[in-house]
């Protein structure tokens, strides 16, 4: 697999919308695990959500993004990553939960292009759902310390300008294809 391209941020940053616009453009994209794991958790009647145990639910989230990285390990073009390890990183440090030794090693192993993607908070855009509990407050604060997780682990951060989402693909696309 060429390395993959990440975009990261607080939730409601529109980095959804611009995968979404990049994987219309033809281009290989991963949808974000997190959402697809509180789908997954609300129609079984799990338990593995934020709101009701945030450990089972950043261990379901970083086996989810294991096996995105197995399936994407045979594809030679450039796949974008709607978040990524380091963002299971961030949130065990956000909710202050116990940093397993396995998912330090994972965001030690697989690594995604450098620089990152970041999607700053845009207040005009934030917006609550089914999945997205947190407030703008709480979406700040992810975005801050998404920037501290992945600084750790060596990456330089590119902030994707406040823009229609066509303007913001073409933003990363002309930065990727360069």
């Amino acid at each position: 697999m060429t390395t993959p391209m990440v975009l990261t941020g607080g939730p409601g940053a529109g980095k959804t919308a611009v995968i979404e616009h990049i994987a219309s453009l033809g281009f290989h994209c991963s949808e974000e695990v997190g959402r697809r794991v509180i789908q997954s958790q609300v129609e079984q009647g799990g338990k593995a959500v934020p709101w009701l145990d945030k450990v089972a639910f950043r261990d379901q989230m970083l086996s989810a993004e294991l096996t995105q990285h197995a399936h994407f390990a045979d594809h030679e073009e450039t796949v974008f990553f709607d978040r990524g390890l380091v963002d299971i990183y961030g949130y065990s440090l956000l909710e202050s939960l116990p940093v397993p030794r396995s998912l330090i090693e994972a965001c030690e192993k697989y690594r995604y292009h450098n620089p990152v993607f970041l999607f700053p908070p845009w207040d005009a855009i934030f917006t609550n759902d089914k999945e997205r509990k947190q407030s703008f407050a709480e979406a700040v604060a992810t975005f801050e310390i998404m920037q501290t997780a992945y600084r750790h682990f060596g990456y330089t951060l590119v902030e994707v300008p406040r823009a229609p989402v066509n303007d913001r693909a073409a933003f990363i696309l002309d930065l990727v294809i360069r």
